[in-house]
Parts: C-alpha cells; structure tokens; sequence
C-alpha cells in the first residue's frame, strides 16, 4: 500500500443559463388573459459579461492571494484556450470589489471601530493615473487591524498621502487603544490611546551595534546594554504568553515596569555621553520621545509589547506590490483595498479566499443587501458560513 498527492489542474468551462418560460395553451385559444410564467434564475455577478462568480473569485485569489499580475493571469487565460484582456480582468475585479466586496468591507469597518483595541501601520504605494498627480507620485496603504481579542479583522484603506487626517477619518468613532510606530501622523487622535513598539525600539539599537566598528569597544558595550533592556522585556512577555489577560497586567507592574524605570534613568545618563546624530544617539532619542506611547503597554493586558501583528498583517500587500509593481488608477487602488481586506480577513478566520469569495460572489447578487444585519451572515466568522469555505485540517 502506499499513498500519493495527486494534482487536479483547474479547468474552465462555459456554463449556458437557459430560463424557460411557461403560458397556458388553452387561455390562449379560449381565455382574455392568458397566464405566463418564468422560470428563475440566479442573478449575474457582472450583467453583461461572461464573468461567472468562480471567475472573478479566481481572478482576485490569484492576484491578491498568489501574487500574480494580471498581465501573467492573461497568458494563464490563453493556456486555457480563452482570450480574456488584462483590461477585462481588472474590470471583474473592479466591478466585484466596489459592487459587492464593499457590502462586506463597510460591516467589517464597523465591527473594527467597536474593539478596544487595533494596531495600525501604512506603506507606500504607485497610482499612475491620479488627478493632477504625476504617475512618480507616492501614494499609501493604511493598515487596520483588530488585536488580540475578537475576531481578527484586517482593512486596508488607499490615501494619496499620509497625512493624519486620513487615520482620523477611518477611525472616526473608536475609542481605545491604538499600536503604532513612531509616526507623528497618529498623534492627537480623539480618544484613542497610542501604544508604542518596543520592536522598533529594539531595532534601533541592534542597528546601532551594527554601525559601529569594531575597535568602537565603549559605544558597543553601550549599545549592548540598551539592548539588553529591550531583551528583558520582551523576556518577560514571552513568559507571560498563556496567561490571562489580568494576571499579565498585574505581572507588567510587578516585573516590566522596575525594567522600564532603570531604562528610562539608563537613557538620561546616556544622552550627553553620545553624539547625537550617531546610530547609538538616534536610538536613545527615539525611545526618549516615544517613552509616553512605549510605556502604554502596562496600562491593559491585553495590549501587545509589539505592533508585530500589524506589521505583519500588511506584508501580504508588500509581496504583492513588488510582483504587480503598481496600480493603474485611484479606483483600482481602492479595489484592491477591498479585496486585500476581505481575503486577509478571511484567511485570518480560517476560510480559504477563493471559495469564501466564490461563495460572497453567488450569495450577494441574490438577497436583499441593503438590511446590514442581513449582512452579518457572510462575514468571516459567521456560523453560516459553509463548512466548504473552510480550510480543512491539515493531512499527514
């Protein structure tokens, strides 16, 4: 006996949706009226167009989830045996994202305005056609994510800058704790308590120790013992892992914060010992002016040491950008906003992003989308969602 994986490629084929329809014989010959009836049929994804709710569920699992660009999904196509345009397919991923993605997007934003806790982050992004911008433009992608508790929600949202008024706008309402890095953009958000990155921190001083040569023997040892304070607090979170959220609390006082206090009187000593502008310098300043949000993490126990979880988060969109370099226009940008948030979304929840899709793209067409709660049913962590949508366990 033995066992083999075998592959079953995809394959396409052209389904014809016939409606019959129906009139009585005899009202016609003898009747005034005469009875007609129509058969039903499911509503159109894409009116007009060939794409079925498999196609653009493929379409956008492959460029938002597998990385491929469209000009590659082309000649994929064409392997088939089908002439489908990379124009076409970005029109089914449009059409898709702005008609029947975004029901689902705006009840995934207001479930994430109602958490306690998110993290945040943004990178950047190339719109060539954006209104009187030139195509060598820096535009952004902000990264919005629930924390550790709830149900993991992942939103992304293109702005042409990264000025703050755009997270004040997408935040608007939420009132809780925030994990950020060092930038300003996020200051004086109403309500919103930042959270720093010790992460970042930690980094700060391992470039130090990099920077420096090697007969630089003081400035390393002074390096080291930067780093070290960084190490023993994330030491201490490592331990406090599994724990509740209230026995971590009471834990960061007793044994993170007399850390943080030594660090802190650490980082005054050293201050007119360096040179400012050094790696070694840049690093102490950098915690000296982030020490208000790099302390918040004691203030709950349910907030992050890190803000890891949204750095990782928006990685996905990092990889995808370097394979499809750029989006051709401020509405392809914001499409791809919307699909990026529903399939990390529903990766994050344990679905896999084409049938969930798929099944969005069947469902949507057909039921009355206009009554929000009616929407609940397809978000991501639904019970109704179809044990299909599911990724299964994994086999040995």
């Amino acid at each position: 006996m033995r066992r083999e994986l075998k592959v079953i490629p995809a394959q396409v084929k052209v389904v014809e949706h016939v409606r019959h329809v129906y009139s009585c014989r005899y009202c016609e010959r003898n009747g005034i009226q005469t009875p007609i009836v129509t058969a039903s049929m499911p509503e159109p994804v894409f009116p007009g167009s060939l794409a079925s709710p498999s196609a653009i569920a493929y379409t956008m699992n492959q460029k938002y989830v597998e990385s491929m660009p469209l000009y590659r999904q082309e000649k994929h196509w064409e392997r088939f045996g089908i002439s489908i345009p990379r124009q076409t397919l970005a029109n089914w991923i449009t059409y898709g994202a702005s008609t029947w993605l975004s029901l689902i997007y705006e009840q995934l934003h207001t479930h994430l305005l109602n958490q306690d806790s998110l993290h945040a982050d943004e990178t950047t992004l190339q719109v060539l056609s954006e209104p009187e911008r030139p195509a060598t433009s820096t535009s952004y992608m902000w990264l919005y994510r629930t924390g550790s508790e709830g149900p993991p929600i992942v939103l992304y949202d293109y702005q042409q800058t990264r000025a703050s008024k755009h997270p004040r706008r997408f935040l608007d309402g939420f009132q809780g704790y925030l994990h950020v890095d060092g930038y300003a953009g996020y200051n004086g958000l109403p309500g919103v308590t930042l959270v720093g990155c010790w992460a970042h921190a930690r980094r700060k001083f391992t470039d130090a120790l990099k920077a420096l040569p090697e007969n630089a023997s003081t400035t390393n040892l002074k390096a080291k013992e930067g780093l070290a304070f960084c190490n023993q607090l994330f030491s201490i979170e490592r331990e406090l892992k599994d724990v509740c959220a209230d026995e971590r609390y009471k834990k960061r006082l007793e044994r993170s914060q007399p850390v943080l206090e030594a660090f802190s009187t650490w980082l005054r000593e050293q201050t007119p010992r360096v040179l400012p502008k050094s790696a070694l310098g840049q690093a102490i300043k950098y915690c000296r002016n982030q020490w208000d949000r790099l302390g918040g993490f004691l203030k709950d126990g349910r907030l992050e040491i890190d803000n890891n979880r949204g750095e990782r988060s928006i990685k996905p969109f990092v990889i995808g950008r370097k394979n499809w370099l750029f989006s051709n226009t401020a509405k392809g940008a914001t499409s791809s906003a919307i699909v990026y948030s529903i399939v990390e979304t529903a990766k994050e929840n344990g679905l896999n992003p084409f049938h969930y899709l798929e099944y969005l793209f069947e469902k949507l067409p057909n039921m009355d989308y206009t009554n929000s709660e009616d929407l609940n049913q397809f978000l991501p962590w639904s019970p109704t969602i179809p044990e299909e949508c599911r990724v299964p366990n994994k086999t040995k």
